[in-house]
């Protein structure tokens, strides 16, 4: 007989698996009702679930797992920032339980819905569109959860990002010191409020400059095929001095890879700088120029805040921003 799960006290008591979750497993003074806390202890009472795993839910303040919600683990970005919030993670005894969403948010619900059965603590995420339901629904519980790299405009919770308006108009500002004749963004047709700031951010750069200026959007399903499509029909080597600023390292290595294909040299015939770092550009002959984010400072303030957020649960939507930085290689001539 299949064991009976807090999933199966979710879907009876009418009520959400984080309710169950918070009610078996911890949080004093939420605002969950004692009408509904009576209905979730009967319905666990009648399918039979685990009776003394009741009581050590009850006993047990803390289970010091957390979940951590990430857009693309296959990114190195995304990669790397998890490596450095489990190793921040460990400093304060908790165990990271990770999870990819691949930009998808039915898949970003079931990850957030499977943590709270797992029962964490609390959740560090990097929203993708449409996900703001499933966080508000952790949110009216009180659920303990931190954003990383991306934020919601529409969900007052914590969370870390970078000065991505500011870094990108200042990128814009750094290339027209050069001599350049034209400047290409390729970028993301998205609503992640994180890449319109970057994107506005190259906007407001080359508001007033006197040079050719291209924006190429493009979308997450088919990268590759996109922008090299972008670029086949927008680049034009032979006219003008160009420089290409990737909006994202899968960008950029999209981007880099046509390059090889078609024996485009660089910076020789086209100049290029991406954001964020990735171990795929050190298989190109030319050191990529490169927009750094702080990723341990940035993994050592969501757990900060989620710790703080775990012991002591408030609605302060604390916003921390960290400056990003370029770094300067030999891509840019």
């Amino acid at each position: 007989m299949k064991r009976a799960s807090i999933k199966d006290i979710a879907r009876i008591a009418g009520v959400s698996v984080a309710t169950v979750s918070y009610v078996l497993n911890k949080k004093e003074g939420s605002r969950i009702s004692e009408a509904t806390k009576q209905k979730i202890f009967e319905v666990a009472e009648t399918i039979n679930y685990t009776p003394n795993k009741i009581a050590k839910s009850l006993k047990m303040s803390k289970s010091k797992l957390i979940g951590l919600i990430l857009a693309d683990i296959s990114n190195d970005f995304y990669s790397s920032i998890a490596r450095c919030i489990e190793d921040e993670a460990m400093k304060y005894g908790y165990t990271l339980l990770i999870g990819s969403s691949d930009e998808n948010p039915e898949k970003f619900k079931k990850l957030t819905e499977l943590f709270s059965e797992q029962q964490v603590d609390g959740m560090i995420v990097a929203p993708v569109v449409n996900s703001d339901e499933s966080i508000l629904k952790l949110v009216k519980e009180e659920y303990p959860i931190v954003t990383i790299d991306r934020y919601l405009k529409n969900v007052n919770i914590p969370g870390i990002m970078i000065n991505n308006s500011e870094i990108s108009e200042y990128i814009c500002s750094y290339l027209l010191g050069k001599d350049f004749e034209e400047i290409i963004y390729v970028g993301y047709d998205t609503k992640l409020p994180h890449l319109l700031d970057r994107q506005e951010g190259f906007e407001k750069g080359v508001a007033d400059s006197k040079i050719s200026i291209k924006k190429l959007l493009v979308g997450i399903d088919h990268i590759t095929a996109d922008v090299q499509a972008a670029l086949k029909e927008n680049l034009d080597l032979k006219s003008k001095k160009t420089v290409i600023y990737f909006s994202s390292n899968k960008l950029g290595i999209a981007g880099l890879s046509y390059f090889i294909k078609h024996n485009i040299k660089v910076p020789d015939d086209v100049s290029v700088i991406a954001f964020d770092e990735t171990e795929a550009y050190k298989l190109f002959p030319t050191e990529i120029s490169f927009v750094q984010q702080p990723l341990i400072e940035m993994a050592k303030e969501a757990i900060e805040l989620l710790d703080n957020q775990i012991n002591t649960y408030t609605v302060d939507g604390k916003k921390i921003t960290f400056p990003a930085k370029l770094v300067e290689k030999s891509s840019i001539d």
